[in-house]
């Protein structure tokens, strides 16, 4: 594996898996099961995830309890109530058709932690962040496998991480960073679904790429 170098069709493969990653609802979940070695499969990508100073500040619950399923979607549906008032009255429409979770339709529920590190981390001293981001990156490990095995993830962000945290016995010092619904679906779709009821436009890269600095416009 030293200085292994990849082909154009390898590349083409990751372009394609980046291209068809999708954030999978609830009405698009299969009840079929997903293995323990699928799971650890996914832990694996995320373990070889970045992370600053080498630190791998990630922990994860692994959910199948039903009964903690139940306690986790209470917790989102007080949540997704208040977080529709902030939007315009168009798009709270479209908000209360949305299904923007699969925590009981899923088969695994995966809780991700940030597990700060005691003492001074390599890199971390001038952003603190550092460590939260290191963990993003080991959950884009996790989607990315979990697409090439035909799986699929929903982020589930419409939660109390707080009240997350005390239904898990989570360490007071844990910070959730993501709430993952993982299992089989119905389909892929060709494109994002937020995307195609226009919630938002898909912005040009020139519009948030420049060069050598900001322009002076902004």
């Amino acid at each position: 594996m030293h200085n292994r170098q990849f082909t154009a069709q390898e590349q083409q493969t990751l372009r394609e898996l980046i291209m068809l990653r999708r954030d999978i609802r609830g009405n698009n979940f299969l009840s079929d099961p997903v293995s323990a070695e699928q799971i650890h499969e996914l832990l694996t990508a995320a373990a070889l995830g970045p992370s600053v100073g080498f630190s791998q500040p990630w922990e994860f619950v692994v959910i199948r309890d039903n009964a903690t399923k139940q306690r986790v979607h209470q917790d989102y549906q007080i949540e997704t109530e208040r977080a529709a008032g902030e939007f315009t009255t168009e798009k709270q429409a479209i908000y209360h058709q949305l299904k923007l979770e699969g925590i009981l339709e899923a088969p695994v529920n995966i809780a991700v932690f940030y597990k700060p590190t005691t003492g001074p981390v390599l890199g971390q001293n001038s952003m603190a962040e550092a460590g939260e981001y290191s963990v993003v990156c080991a959950i884009q490990n996790m989607w990315l496998m979990a697409r090439s095995m035909n799986l699929g993830i929903g982020w589930v962000s419409i939660i109390n991480p707080e009240t997350i945290a005390e239904i898990l016995n989570a360490p007071k010092d844990r910070k959730l960073v993501a709430y993952l619904c993982v299992g089989h679906v119905k389909e892929f779709y060709s494109v994002p679904e937020l995307e195609t009821l226009k919630w938002e436009p898909r912005k040009p890269i020139d519009s948030f790429a420049f060069q050598e600095g900001f322009p002076e416009s902004l």
